[in-house]
């Protein structure tokens, strides 16, 4: 794994906030689950790219119909996320499925469940 330059970093930040808020506030999309969160976001040094990992707090039908719903609206994402954000090239936009905190609340749920026996 490389390290990030400061610039790219801050790049990342900034297009996770942004995408967090177009999704939470601007999609109307009924596929999307309301519980969905922008966990993070990874541009290319180039800006042409952009992996940006969400995770959906419901069941796998709700995840795969929220990654649905996202996929058929990255033209509406990108285009608001142009418009919201001064780069030289807006990223073109790949969802992945992050399973992280899911993983970390079944974890935790099972230790607790061994501390109470």
């Amino acid at each position: 794994m490389r390290k990030n330059s400061i610039k790219n970093t801050r790049v990342n930040s900034e297009v996770q906030r942004e995408l967090a808020n177009i999704i939470r506030g601007e999609i109307k999309d009924p596929r999307i689950h309301p519980l969905t969160s922008v966990v993070a976001a990874e541009v290319a040094p180039d800006l042409k790219t952009c992996k940006v990992y969400v995770s959906v707090l419901g069941d796998e039908e709700a995840q795969t119909q929220t990654l649905e719903g996202l996929r058929s609206a990255v033209g509406y994402i990108r285009r608001q996320l142009a418009k919201n954000l001064n780069l030289r090239n807006t990223p073109e936009i790949r969802f992945i499925m992050d399973q992280s905190i899911e993983y970390g609340v079944r974890m935790s749920k099972l230790i607790d469940d061994n501390r109470v026996e």
